[in-house]
């Protein structure tokens, strides 16, 4: 006689008689459940790897999968890889010892004629040394300072120590109009070498030379607002 389950009656009494168990069927699903909270037990989890650990163990993998594919599909295989990497490791080396470790340096912009006794013809001839030298960068700051001295010495800026060469190019623009923007595209050269680490070159030097000469021959007005320039 067969029971629920497939099991025999005869089978059954004959397990029991010998001291055992009746046997259990448990249905799929709740096994299934039963295993799943079993295995949720933190003591089958104590050695398994932190967040950290399987986040490098992920970074390493790719890695390593993302290198074989390069030395996969270039030249050469593993060793032009590994080549590759020395002459990029190479070029980098270089570049920092040419250019040095970037820094980034803040310069305050102090006035241009500061602490400063030397007249027009000083700052004019210093500029000049500068330039037989190919010392743009110092000519042209030369240069601008000789500008601004002898537009003071003229009368058409009163003397400041403290002005920049932006507040004396607005203002000397404000009198000569017609130069004001080449008055103001030279004071910001004179900012951008001077503050911004910016290099001057010959063409640079030349137009201040060419500023200041047409300056020279330039009458202010003889009041601020008037359009134009007073006849010479």
């Amino acid at each position: 006689m067969t029971g629920a389950g497939g099991i025999t009656i005869t089978t059954a009494v004959h397990h029991l008689s010998a001291g055992g168990t009746p046997p259990v069927d448990t249905p799929r699903g709740p096994a299934r459940e039963a295993a799943r909270d079993e295995l949720t037990d933190p003591r089958y989890h104590e050695h398994d790897p932190n967040l950290l650990e399987r986040g490098l163990d992920h970074l390493w993998k790719w890695i390593g999968d993302l290198l074989d594919s390069a030395a996969g599909s270039g030249p050469g295989g593993k060793v032009g890889l590994v080549v590759l990497t020395l002459v990029v490791i190479g070029l980098s080396a270089a570049l920092w010892w040419r250019l040095g470790t970037p820094q980034r340096v803040v310069r305050t912009r102090r006035g241009l004629l500061v602490g400063s006794a030397r007249t027009a013809a000083d700052h004019r001839a210093a500029a000049a040394a500068h330039a037989s030298a190919h010392r743009w960068t110092e000519a042209c700051q030369e240069r601008m300072r000789a500008i601004v001295r002898a537009l003071e010495d003229r009368a058409v800026l009163d003397p400041q120590p403290g002005r920049t060469a932006d507040e004396a190019a607005v203002e000397a623009g404000s009198l000569m109009p017609a130069h004001a923007d080449r008055l103001l595209s030279c004071a910001h050269l004179f900012d951008d070498i001077t503050y911004g680490g910016r290099a001057a070159d010959e063409h640079a030097y030349l137009a201040l030379c060419a500023l200041e000469t047409d300056l020279e021959s330039a009458r202010p007005l003889l009041t601020v607002g008037t359009v134009g320039e007073e006849p010479r």
